[in-house]
């Protein structure tokens, strides 16, 4: 699929994300992949080679068993990462919900 935009990329991201575990997987994976980043800034390096096992491998394991389709990232690796953030940005806020609801139920992208 292309995308014209990130905006765009973003309500394929959100449908690709439905359901609310996949997104607590997500925010976990996340939030290991954080403090492991930060581990490895204070005590050794060698906490960087946790960050994407956790990061991703939640995130997967979500997509996988719990959603059922296949994981943006593997498609789309730079606007994945981007709206990672984003997603763990709003869920922190408590504001992801607004947003689901904001896009709503919409086509993943129609082809011309």
């Amino acid at each position: 699929m292309n995308f014209r935009s990130l905006d765009e990329f973003w309500a394929f991201y959100v449908n690709q994300h439905s359901k609310p575990s996949t997104r607590r997987w997500h925010f976990v994976g996340m939030l290991i992949g954080i403090f492991f980043s930060l581990c490895s800034v204070v005590f050794s390096w060698w906490f960087l080679f946790l960050v994407p096992f956790f990061g991703y491998g939640l995130a997967w394991y979500s997509h996988f068993f719990v959603e059922g389709n296949v994981p943006a990232t593997f498609g789309h690796p730079f606007w994945s990462f981007i709206c990672d953030f984003k997603m763990f940005g709003l869920m922190l806020t408590g504001k992801m919900d607004k947003e689901i609801k904001r896009l709503g139920k919409r086509p993943v992208l129609q082809v011309f």
